[in-house]
């Protein structure tokens, strides 16, 4: 359950890809230096960008189940360009019902991007439960952490971005969101459950050439505002003009933060 417009996971995904912290990437491509194949699920792929960013760093024999409940979402990564060793297998599954499904049979690998700041802490105990019973490794990305900073600063800010991470605490479809604290709360689970963890920051960084994105996240923190915040709607439309304008003039920043993990059974198979 991806949740995101194609538009929108378009317009991120080299962001992403920038963003994906290279210690935590180069810890799941050691952890199958070995293996001549693998077989990955990806939960909540979307257009299945998690392929495209991780598998050059993989086996050269890769085959990948694409699991998302967006049916439209699905078929533009089903259309994904086949190198010679690449198996792909777009799969509809609705993931706060089916998660079992959607991890059967042979794995090696469970991937998710910008997907644990969206589930509830259940969801995610369940998750790490059924992984632990496979013995599967688990690499989940960019997971937003509450961190964001604009340059230059304005009045108003802080008061809409709290805003923006009260919005991450309520419901996605999977219960009341971890939002913030999915980060912190995945490891200590999985450590919980006997995995050993590696973590690092990936944050998005915007600089003034950026515009389009900022502009995204920007607008939706003011929409949000209005339902999250004591801030008239005046005070919202004057914030986001002064942004707009810091965008227009070239100088606007920002920092997004997120967090990368690798999970790994401490008793590999």
């Amino acid at each position: 359950m991806s949740g995101f417009s194609a538009e929108w996971l378009a317009l991120r995904e080299r962001y992403d890809l920038a963003a994906r912290n290279p210690t935590v990437l180069d810890t799941v491509a050691d952890a199958f230096l070995d293996h001549p194949s693998i077989a990955v699920v990806d939960l909540a792929c979307g257009t299945g960008s998690t392929l495209r960013a991780i598998g050059p760093h993989l086996p050269p024999r890769q085959s990948w189940r694409l699991v998302d409940n967006d049916l439209s979402l699905l078929a533009r990564a089903s259309a994904l360009g086949r190198p010679p060793h690449l198996a792909v297998n777009a799969k509809p599954v609705d993931l706060v019902r089916d998660l079992e499904l959607a991890l059967a049979g042979p794995l090696d690998l469970v991937t998710t991007s910008a997907l644990l700041d969206l589930v509830s802490p259940e969801w995610l105990d369940r998750l790490i439960v059924e992984a632990a019973a496979r013995q599967l490794p688990v690499y989940a990305a960019l997971s937003y952490d509450g961190r964001a900073l604009t340059e230059p600063g304005g009045v108003f800010d802080v008061e809409l971005v709290a805003g923006f991470n009260r919005h991450q605490r309520t419901d996605k479809g999977f219960g009341p969101a971890l939002g913030p604290m999915a980060a912190a709360r995945a490891v200590e689970r999985f450590e919980h459950f006997g995995y050993s963890v590696v973590q690092g920051p990936s944050d998005w960084v915007f600089g003034p050439d950026d515009r389009d994105i900022q502009e995204t996240l920007f607008a939706g923190w003011a929409e949000l505002g209005l339902l999250t915040t004591t801030m008239t709607a005046d005070e919202i439309a004057r914030w986001l003009a002064q942004r707009r304008a810091y965008l227009a003039q070239g100088r606007s920043s920002l920092r997004i933060g997120h967090v990368d993990v690798f999970a790994r059974p401490i008793a590999t198979r």
